[in-house]
């Protein structure tokens, strides 16, 4: 299919009513860009080429090669491959290729989840892991009116981002919900029945738990593998300029793969979210137009974003999770309308900012802070 949100995957696609489904969430939608349908690309004479794979890169001859044999001559290479989920089967974990066992990724995935969950009607579903994928899985599957356990090794959810403090509120607001939150050990192995379904998930300390259905987001890992040894890396990503050119140049990276320098905090990263994707591509066509036509390009200047829709709960946070944090607002999980965020403050300076349940104006105002970093003497 053509390009589309990936976000949706995990939300509005799983819904039981009014599901998100195609031509629906195309890119770039979900920012409040144009709806690139497939007729888009003819009117723009960009050549849409679908279901071929990419199986060799040769960079010096300004080649790729595809599955099927056909060679593809560029002069300018944006490299646009995204990430891969990690899969349970990667370590060896026992039983791990039974069926019903999902990961999400794109939109086949998707599709297998939305067969099994109406297959098994009132089943029993386990989310191995807990971090994007995991709190928004656990989420839809239990407005699907399955009995929902998650399980991860960390002491609190989406431990990259969260605090403790405002995991707290999540778990709460969870198991409320009636979803069972297993911490602090991981999935060892699965047991399947005799159509080679998924029946149990064994835990490391020793639990037994009942599974129809089991979702597994342990993370990703950016997709750089065709390009291996050709192009400068860095931190897991192909190393780029603020323009996102690659050490090659005629290459440019995009997106998750991109390993690019953050000017607001004078360091390389490499982020994995939809809002850099988007941005980081629009970047490096700008700046391969300006080299055409000998206009200069301002360098990249990402302020870092991340967000996350679940029941009836909506977050964003802004800038930088480092040095110590303030928690402010109310965040009671029982509470009818919880609003609660957090600021991170390090050398003095406001560097992030989270927030729950904010309007469109309060978190344009969190953004603002974390952009403009103002002064904080005391905690």
């Amino acid at each position: 299919v053509a390009p589309y949100e990936r976000p949706a995957l995990s939300k509005a696609y799983l819904f039981p009513e009014g599901a998100a489904r195609l031509p629906g969430f195309h890119v770039c939608v979900g920012s409040g860009g144009e709806r690139l349908l497939p007729e888009w690309y003819k009117e723009k004479g960009i050549e849409l080429i679908l279901s071929t794979e990419i199986v060799k890169a040769d960079l010096p001859a300004n080649t790729l090669v595809s599955a099927a044999g056909e060679t593809f001559k560029y002069q300018i290479l944006i490299i646009a491959t995204g990430s891969t989920v990690i899969k349970l089967t990667d370590f060896g974990v026992q039983g791990a290729d039974a069926k019903n066992i999902f990961y999400l990724r794109e939109i086949d995935d998707a599709d297998k989840l939305v067969e099994a969950i109406k297959a098994k009607k009132n089943g029993k579903a386990v989310i191995v892991g807990g971090g994007y994928i995991g709190l928004e899985l656990g989420a839809a599957l239990k407005i699907n009116n399955l009995d929902v356990s998650m399980v991860y090794p960390e002491p609190w959810c989406m431990p990259r981002l969260f605090t403790s403090g405002i995991a707290a509120f999540y778990e709460g607001y969870y198991a409320n919900k009636g979803i069972k939150i297993i911490k602090g050990t991981v999935a060892v192995g699965f047991t399947s029945d005799s159509n080679g379904e998924v029946k149990e998930v064994q835990l490391k300390d020793g639990r037994v738990l009942e599974a129809d259905i089991v979702v597994v987001g342990v993370g990703g890992r950016p997709l750089t593998a065709l390009f291996k040894g050709q192009v400068e890396v860095e931190m897991g990503g192909i190393k780029t300029d603020a323009f996102f050119k690659t050490s090659v140049p005629t290459v440019y990276a995009v997106g998750d793969v991109a390993t690019f320098p953050l000017k607001l905090y004078n360091e390389l990263r490499r982020v994995e979210h939809v809002d850099h994707a988007r941005k980081s591509a629009e970047q490096a066509v700008k700046a391969i137009k300006g080299l055409e036509k000998g206009q200069s390009v301002d360098e990249y200047d990402y302020l870092p974003y991340f967000y996350s829709r679940s029941f009836d709960l909506a977050w964003q946070f802004y800038g930088d999770n480092v040095g110590d944090t303030v928690l402010f607002g109310d965040n009671n999980p029982q509470s009818p309308k919880p609003k609660f965020g957090s600021y991170w403050i390090k050398d003095g300076k406001v560097v992030g900012a989270f927030l729950e349940g904010g309007s469109a104006e309060e978190n344009q105002a969190i953004a603002k802070v974390a952009k403009l970093q103002p002064k904080a003497e005391n905690l």
